[in-house]
């Protein structure tokens, strides 16, 4: 399981405890700290950084390497040559993480790369020049898109992106983005997709724009470059939908663990949402 940026493996200790005790499937949480995080201000010493043109290694080489240890310990729950394979989880930043590492280690036996809310490279890199706008992975998702394999769902390997609805953001007043009133759709070339809403019965958050939707919306921006878009709160739709997957979009569905609720404001890992996605664990 790979976290997302700032998270530690505590934050996921409740969704790895559900999927042992109410499905058996035994996952392990790659050990990171929030303090670990700071390493990645390394970032701050390359000039790459500064151009935008970051690549993930040696800035991430921690990561990956905390990474590596807990897939070693996964496949020794599910070895190699009695016939096993992982899937990888992929919350957030941890799921274009996760297809660095897939392409670094060429692993043959992962066979699901599930993403919770991930912000993938889908329509494209946030528009150059566009007011607002900065790429706050400094090139890193542009590195992914360039260097990693596209997704291709297959029985061998299934891509799985799954993204969540629960607010939507708010432009700011005066302030139209060039690509409003664009309305992105997934083609049946472009991926597989499928919608399950009402999680646990609550609905997306849709309400007259607030200062929290002006707020979002600015986040959501940076993504896709638009603001009045839906997301989880911080990863907009159709970011975490990625080409060549199956993509997924649950409503009434936060971004993160922390604050989350599981009656009133559910994550992805929430019980009730877990329910709509676990059977590709089951299956894979």
């Amino acid at each position: 399981m790979w976290q997302g940026l700032g998270n530690n493996t505590g934050d996921y200790q409740g969704l790895a405890m559900a999927l042992r005790e109410r499905y058996g499937i035994p996952s392990v949480v790659a050990r990171v700290s929030r303090f670990d995080w700071l390493r990645y201000a390394a970032g701050l010493l390359d000039a790459n950084f500064w151009k935008g043109t970051l690549g993930p290694r040696p800035v991430l080489d921690w990561y990956l390497e905390r990474v590596d240890e807990a897939v070693s310990e996964a496949n020794q729950l599910c070895p190699r040559d009695k016939g096993g394979s992982i899937s990888f989880i992929g919350h957030s930043a941890g799921g274009w993480l996760a297809r660095i590492y897939m392409e670094e280690f060429e692993l043959s036996h992962i066979s699901l790369l599930l993403t919770l809310g991930s912000p993938h490279i889908y329509f494209r890199p946030p528009p150059a020049g566009l007011p607002g706008v900065i790429d706050q992975t400094r090139g890193l998702l542009d590195y992914v898109e360039k260097n990693c394999a596209p997704a291709v769902y297959t029985p061998q390997r299934k891509y799985v992106c799954i993204a969540g609805r629960y607010i939507q953001g708010a432009t700011l007043a005066g302030n139209s983005d060039v690509t409003s009133g664009m309305t992105p759709t997934i083609d049946k070339d472009q991926g597989m997709a499928e919608s399950v809403p009402n999680v646990n019965n609550n609905k997306s958050i849709s309400l007259t724009p607030t200062l929290r939707a002006y707020f979002i919306g600015q986040g959501y921006k940076q993504l896709c470059g638009q603001a009045d878009v839906w997301g989880d709160g911080v990863v907009p739709e159709m970011s975490a939908h990625l080409e060549g997957a199956l993509n997924m979009s649950l409503d009434g569905v936060c971004h993160s663990p922390i604050g989350s609720d599981d009656r009133m404001r559910p994550w992805y890992g929430s019980p009730s949402v877990l329910e709509k996605w676990v059977h590709h664990l089951l299956n894979p």
